[in-house]
């Protein structure tokens, strides 16, 4: 197989503690990379997963926040019960 040479500037804990992991890992991190780059090929995407370890940010916490204050529209059981309550200028949201 043919392969590229890639440089890649990153901090050199980044570095260290990527390393660490891949070998407890049982792979190599240039390895992982290339998995990380033949998925990015392959999907257009790119994901990053949260731990139930990780703090969120204050960006976050605010955002979720203002989330729960958001008012929470009712459902209905038919088109006419949704027609008449958007019609109704006094609607209540639920809580």
């Amino acid at each position: 197989m043919k392969t590229a040479i890639i440089n890649v500037k990153i901090e050199p804990e980044v570095k260290t503690r990527a390393q660490k992991i891949a070998d407890e890992m049982g792979f190599a991190l240039g390895s992982l990379i290339n998995g990380f780059l033949h998925n990015l090929i392959k999907t257009k995407r790119v994901e990053f997963i949260a731990y139930e370890h990780e703090e969120p940010s204050e960006f976050m916490i605010k955002a979720l926040r203002e989330a729960e204050e958001e008012p929470i529209s009712p459902r209905f059981d038919n088109a006419d019960d949704a027609i008449a309550w958007l019609k109704n200028p006094k609607r209540k949201y639920a809580n």
